[in-house]
């Protein structure tokens, strides 16, 4: 297949390129990406150097450029990781959200409809559901559940599906859209919880924790999701949305003593900071859908991937330090220094 990979520098799109280039090295990847704070180049670097991915740099709102690229090289397959993706982000800027998020997707979307795309694959977020309450162990998110959403980040998200849903529809275009729980492992940007307490442990920095630190998430290392997301696009069936969860419940404090403890350090370390806005408390996937229809299963489990994320983390501190000597600095210093 000749794959579009959007977002491709980003944490999750750059690690599905890594995926597919083992998993399917006939496959021809490209990846599309804006390069904005949280994409990262020289995580490409390699790829780039030695040929292995073709990459332009460009923005999917960019109706001219994105019809270009899509007339120029003919692609089977789009999967459209690309969108911005921190909540506490969109509650400052939740236009540019909007901008990315929705008319993004619609671009890609009416370019995959004009140039005959086989499969248009939107990775989605089980943040479209809302939240489950801490009290009821027994309710989890199923692909039915209503959309509820709580940011404008979720929103912009929930949105995009409904467009995405909307084409299959209406014109007929082959789509498919994931919504998965918390991804973590090699690298995300240092603003997301687990690479932030690596970071900022390692140099013996306060961890800021919102709240009580008890909203819980269902964790999933990130090769899982992008094992799902290659069996849904060679196998899953068009017009479908499937959920993708790792069955590792936890809460934010856990995952924080959880990592301070494996990196020695003392526990004082933690500073809770006022709550964020709207924040939801339970995320929970249930992926009998994924597990029946397609034989998809997480193989990692937490325990040994926590364990893989830091020993990265540790082994590449130039790839993290780079990006917190720069504009990150600002910007967690305007989000957490004054709470």
């Amino acid at each position: 297949m000749r794959i579009l990979v959007t977002g491709g520098a980003g944490f999750i799109g750059s690690n599905f390129i890594f995926y597919m280039l083992e998993k399917h090295p006939e496959d021809e990847i490209f990846c599309y990406d804006l390069l904005t704070y949280a994409g990262n180049i020289n995580t490409l670097a390699t790829l780039i150097n030695e040929k292995k991915i073709v990459f332009i740099k460009g923005d999917i709102a960019d109706r001219d450029a994105v019809f270009s690229l899509f007339e120029r090289y003919s692609f089977d397959t789009i999967v459209n990781f690309a969108a911005e993706t921190h909540v506490d982000r969109s509650i400052t800027k939740p236009g540019l959200f909007i901008q990315t998020n929705v008319i993004g997707t619609q671009v890609l979307l009416d370019a995959s409809r004009q140039f005959g795309v086989k499969r248009f694959h939107q990775v989605s977020t089980d943040e479209v559901y809302g939240d489950l309450p801490l009290n009821r162990k027994d309710l989890f998110f199923i692909e039915e559940t209503p959309i509820h959403t709580s940011s404008p980040y979720s929103a912009s998200k929930a949105a995009a599906d409904l467009l995405v849903l909307s084409y299959f529809r209406t014109y007929k275009l082959p789509v498919s859209i994931s919504r998965c729980s918390n991804n973590y492992g090699p690298y995300q940007f240092p603003e997301k919880l687990i690479p932030l307490v690596i970071s900022r442990a390692s140099n013996e920095q306060t961890i800021p924790v919102y709240g009580k630190g008890e909203n819980v998430r269902d964790w999933l290392y990130v090769e899982d999701h992008c094992s799902a997301i290659d069996s849904i696009i060679r196998n899953g069936r068009v017009g479908e949305v499937y959920n993708i969860g790792g069955n590792n419940e936890k809460t934010n404090l856990e995952v924080v003593s959880s990592i301070l403890t494996a990196l020695g350090k003392p526990l004082r370390l933690i500073s809770y900071v006022t709550d964020r806005p709207g924040h939801d408390m339970r995320y929970a996937i249930d992926a009998t859908k994924i597990f029946n229809e397609l034989n998809w299963y997480p193989s990692i489990k937490y325990e040994d991937g926590i364990k893989k994320t830091i020993q990265w983390y540790l082994d590449n501190k130039e790839w993290w330090q780079n990006i917190l000597d720069g504009e990150y600095k600002k910007y967690y210093e305007q989000m957490y220094m004054h709470r």
